[in-house]
């Protein structure tokens, strides 16, 4: 059963790599291609940096609850992506997160 759930994850990861890697215009919970790059230096570890202004205004139109639906799912440290870092980006910038989160 575990290695179901593993290879689920590995080619949900996959799919997304694809997809976002196939087209600017894609997107992920809302956020481009581009979004989640102005983003991605702030929700890597070892360094991570305050979210720019870039970064802001791709995750003001993105979908909040979508995002949140990838709090303990392995398809963000798959990506490179801290979930803790990614759920603090909304407060960062002066978003309101949604409940659920």
């Amino acid at each position: 059963m575990e290695n179901g759930r593993k290879l689920v994850a590995v080619v949900t990861t996959m799919v997304i790599l694809v997809v976002l890697d196939g087209a600017k215009a894609a997107s992920f919970c809302n956020m481009t291609e581009d979004g989640l790059e102005a983003c991605r230096p702030s929700v890597t570890q070892p360094n991570p940096v305050e979210p720019s202004s870039e970064c802001c205004g791709a995750l003001s139109n993105a979908d909040l609850k979508c995002l949140c639906s990838y709090r303990n799912s392995i398809v963000l440290p798959a990506l490179g992506i801290d979930p803790d870092l990614a759920l603090g980006l909304p407060v960062k910038c002066n978003l309101t997160t949604p409940a659920e989160c």
